[in-house]
């Protein structure tokens, strides 16, 4: 399959320039392959965001940027190479820590996106002189007009953009942009939100990019496959506190609440026959509940959020039925968005949750549309 469906711009100027993010992963460099049979003057640009090895996991920059010059060569396109690792540290690896510290579980990939990949990345971008950025993310972009808008002017770029969903429902990464503005999506290209995974690999082998076999990356953006508790515990001092039931009995210790997260179940470390959960967790006197695994204290049907970021730039009338997810690989659930100013709101779901956890991200559908998101502050 080499169709490639832009959705928006389809009729810009093919000799417009794009700068595609390439992490040396198959994903991005078919994204740099298609837009070139496209037509566009593509170059492929590397982010050195992370170089710190302290023996906890593997930190692959080196092997992942060659790579992505070794695509860039395959494909006869320039090649950057943009050292962001200040930026990252502070921008992404502190607000994690912070997060941590604070008892909330941060999601440092949509920060990472927020802040580097269509903040920093996109405004190097922009001083090249380049017209548009691409990344491997797998969803799609729509251009359209907003009901009751008057004549849209295409050459002041005053259309509406819409991110949907990815064909791809496995491989969908919505979840993960919902911070991006009209101002941005205006400026971007995610040229595989067309097709599956399998379809890019297979476009990957015939056209023979060294990355057609490589492993995804699972790990936390840009960071690679580390230990997380060893990442924090050399960052953040042990503190011991005890682990407790929900009827206050006193059943281990713990060596700090603000390395779990509700309804985690590696370390928790009692003699015990049962398996416990983690229900909830007192940051202020380091004190960590548990239940078992159908405790009804994991149960929630509401939840508070802030932060929110919708995709329209204007926000929705509320009460606003629509569906939500509170984590990547969840089933969309329905939900009622209530209470709300457009950048807080109270979340109430139809069928209660499991394990809502304060400082992940909530965000919100129509069908294939992603509306926007938000942090989860706490239940209510």
């Amino acid at each position: 399959m080499d169709k490639l469906e832009l959705g928006h711009k389809q009729k810009c100027n093919l000799a417009k320039s794009v700068l595609v993010a390439m992490s040396g992963g198959v994903d991005s460099s078919v994204a740099a392959l298609l837009l070139q049979q496209k037509g566009f003057n593509i170059s492929g640009a590397y982010m050195k965001n992370w170089t710190q090895d302290s023996g906890i996991g593997t930190c692959p920059w080196e092997s992942d940027q060659r790579d992505a010059r070794m695509v860039a060569a395959r494909l006869n396109i320039p090649f950057y190479t943009f050292d962001f690792e200040d930026e990252y540290r502070e921008k992404v690896v502190e607000y994690m820590i912070a997060g941590y510290k604070m008892g909330v579980t941060p999601n440092p990939d949509t920060m990472c996106n927020k802040e580097i990949k269509f903040k920093l990345f996109l405004e190097k971008a922009v001083r090249l002189g380049f017209d548009y950025i691409a990344t491997g993310h797998y969803a799609k972009i729509r251009e359209s007009r907003s009901s009751g808008s008057k004549v849209v002017n295409r050459a002041n770029r005053q259309m509406r953009y819409r991110l949907l969903c990815a064909k791809d429902k496995n491989k969908d990464q919505s979840y993960f942009l919902y911070s991006l503005t009209q101002k941005q999506l205006r400026y971007c290209f995610f040229p595989i939100g067309e097709y599956n995974k399998k379809q890019i690999r297979d476009i990957a082998k015939k056209n023979q990019l060294i990355t057609a076999y490589k492993k995804d990356s699972q790990g936390i953006c840009f960071i690679g496959e580390i230990d997380l508790t060893t990442f924090l515990r050399e960052r953040i001092k042990d503190k011991i506190g005890k682990i407790v039931t929900q009827d206050g009995q006193v059943i281990g210790n713990h060596k700090g609440a603000h390395l779990y997260t509700i309804g985690q179940r590696r370390g928790i470390c009692v003699s015990d026959a049962m398996p416990y959960y983690v229900v909830d967790k007192n940051i202020k006197t380091n004190t960590l509940i548990v239940g078992s695994k159908d405790d009804p204290g994991l149960q929630a049907n509401k939840c508070y959020v802030v932060d929110i970021n919708w995709i329209n730039g204007v926000g929705y009338r509320m009460p606003l039925r629509c569906q939500a997810k509170i984590r990547y690989r969840q089933e969309m659930q329905d939900v009622d968005v209530q209470t709300g100013d457009n950048a807080t709101c109270e979340v109430i779901f139809d069928t209660p949750q499991r394990a809502i956890t304060p400082g992940q991200a909530i965000v919100f559908y129509k069908a294939a549309e992603m509306l926007g998101g938000g942090t989860i502050r706490g239940e209510l």
